[in-house]
């Protein structure tokens, strides 16, 4: 079982993952635009994100527009927001799980087999967290690479990978490790073993005592009759 300090090491890490996830979803740094001419003097940058879409000009002004329809939008973009969402409320009830779970508190009393099995819950309810940023950011990340390496693709539309598509990747593995630690928790074989040694020592206890072997009588073959003489 891990002590006390590397479970709330574990658990600040899962929120620090929660809240890169976060402002994953708000960024628009999703895609940003590809320079790929032999004009390497560009006047403004592109940025697409999973709600808006930004121009980024080199003066310092910056203009940002969400998009008109959703149904319009390109599966990877529909399934990112569905599952970025669904993160965000995963991560804030494994907060508050864990929170009940952890050993410093006192939401659950003394019962340590309860606070342990609601430390687990928490602990996997961040790696589902983690994985429901993973498979967003990495399907996102393939259809850029795709496109980019498409010829069929006009050069203007090619994209590359954003800062949000790193983040969410750091953000993800954060989750998930912080998240197994946190499942560690669970004393389930030490449970067993201690039920094992009880039962033992209790059926070592009301076992029945086993009565003496009487004496043996004294034969002639065994002893010389002049010892007694």
């Amino acid at each position: 079982m891990v002590n006390t300090g590397m479970q709330l090491i574990s658990f600040t890490c899962a929120v620090t993952g929660w809240i890169m996830a976060i402002a994953v979803t708000a960024l628009p740094q999703w895609k940003v635009s590809a320079f790929i001419g032999s004009n390497i003097l560009t006047s403004e940058i592109k940025w697409e994100g999973i709600w808006m879409n930004c121009i980024y000009q080199t003066t310092g002004h910056m203009q940002c527009k969400t998009y008109d329809s959703m149904l319009a939008l390109p599966p990877d973009i529909q399934a990112a927001r569905a599952l970025m969402c669904l993160a965000i409320f995963m991560g804030w009830l494994s907060c508050t799980v864990s929170c009940c779970g952890m050993k410093c508190t006192t939401c659950a009393g003394d019962d340590r087999r309860a606070k342990a099995g609601i430390a687990l819950s928490g602990g996997v309810l961040f790696i589902v967290t983690g994985l429901c940023v993973l498979i967003p950011v990495s399907w996102t990340a393939n259809t850029v690479v795709h496109d980019f390496y498409n010829p069929n693709v006009p050069t203007m539309h090619k994209r590359e990978l954003g800062q949000a598509i790193y983040l969410g990747w750091a953000s993800a593995v954060i989750l998930m490790i912080s998240g197994a630690v946190l499942s560690s928790t669970c004393p389930l074989l030490e449970r067993r073993g201690r039920y094992r040694r009880g039962y033992m020592g209790r059926s070592f206890a009301n076992s029945p005592a086993l009565a003496p072997d009487p004496p043996k009588p004294i034969t002639s073959n065994s002893v010389p009759l002049k010892e007694y003489v």
